[in-house]
């Protein structure tokens, strides 16, 4: 019998534990129709940022850049959007005896792409 109360408490807290999630859940969706923030404000003006936006742009390092702004590093991985990735242009095509063809890359250079399909 002991067992049997026991379950049942156990069953009552994980029961109100999902309803709290719930009602959180839909407070803060309703907050955020509402047009309100949610969680802990932004420290961080909003000309600090796009003139760490325009050091970013500009070649600067995120050292530099946090050196200048005074913004913590971790702020700004948050708040600026990641540099796009390189455009990769291969610098010496392989010598195989593969078929090939030529391509025009993004880079403006044409190179030699292997053929894949076996016929």
């Amino acid at each position: 019998m002991a067992q049997l109360a026991v379950v049942l408490l156990a069953l009552f807290g994980q029961m109100e534990r999902t309803y709290t999630l719930e009602r959180a859940a839909h407070a803060r969706a309703v907050a955020t129709a509402k047009g309100r923030r949610v969680g802990r404000p932004v420290t961080v003006d909003r000309a600090h940022l796009d003139y760490a936006a325009h050091l970013r742009t500009a070649g600067h390092t995120i050292a530099e850049t946090v050196t200048k702004t005074g913004i913590p590093r971790t702020n700004l991985y948050r708040h600026l959007p990641p540099r796009p990735p390189p455009a990769r242009c291969p610098s010496q095509p392989s010598a195989d005896p593969l078929p090939v063809s030529r391509i025009a890359h993004p880079c403006g250079n044409l190179h030699r792409t292997r053929l894949t399909g076996h016929s």
